[in-house]
């Protein structure tokens, strides 16, 4: 398995999904960068929230906005760019939950890891994390303002929702059965995730 592909919208708690599996054995971890990581408090704590490379419009790893524009070896040689190591390699964009029925068509043996929160409850997180002012990844160019915020949220929480109940997926309830399901070894025991107490839902398709 080459790819892991993760989609969620801005605010939805996805990077904390991803966070807490980014450390298995398994994993290319070659996009890691201190410059490529955030930290902020808005739980109570600071702590480092995100990290190695996001892919959309705008940011340093720049997708088009129309996903379904390129080929699969032209999205593989974009996705392959900040990595140098082994294992299998997750990307994780926002854009992702727009185009789910293209992935799924062009790369069929790919899991797409699907992470849903409510569009109030994301747009409130993401500003409470820092919103325009969030270091990495940068969110300027493409989301612009609250109000196109407000409205991305809102259709690609709805795209997920969609995708959630047309494919046979499997949700799991915490990070370590999501590293099952995607048959990677579990992260370091310090990476504990329930998801119903991150007020997250997870489904992998």
């Amino acid at each position: 398995m080459k790819y892991i592909f993760v989609a969620g919208a801005p605010g939805s708690k996805w990077s904390s999904v991803v966070k807490n599996i980014y450390w298995s054995p398994d994993l290319d971890q070659t996009d890691y960068s201190d410059a490529r990581t955030y930290y902020h408090d808005a739980s109570g704590t600071l702590d480092l929230m995100h990290l190695g490379v996001y892919f959309d419009p705008g940011m340093e790893f720049a997708l088009p906005e129309r996903l379904d524009a390129l080929s699969r070896s032209q999205l593989e040689n974009i996705f392959d760019q900040p990595f140098t190591g082994t294992g299998t390699r997750i990307i994780k964009s926002h854009l992702f939950s727009e185009y789910i029925d293209f992935l799924k068509q062009t790369f069929p043996e790919i899991p797409m890891v699907m992470v849903d929160r409510g569009d109030d409850a994301c747009l409130g997180w993401w500003v409470k994390c820092g919103h325009f002012d969030i270091t990495y990844p940068l969110y300027h160019s493409y989301f612009r303002d609250l109000r196109t915020m407000s409205a991305i949220i809102k259709r690609q929480n709805a795209a997920i929702r969609k995708a959630a109940q047309e494919y046979p997926g499997q949700r799991p309830e915490t990070n370590l059965q999501l590293a099952r399901i995607l048959g990677i070894e579990t992260p370091p025991k310090e990476y504990r995730q329930n998801y119903a107490e991150s007020d997250v839902k997870v489904t992998v398709i």
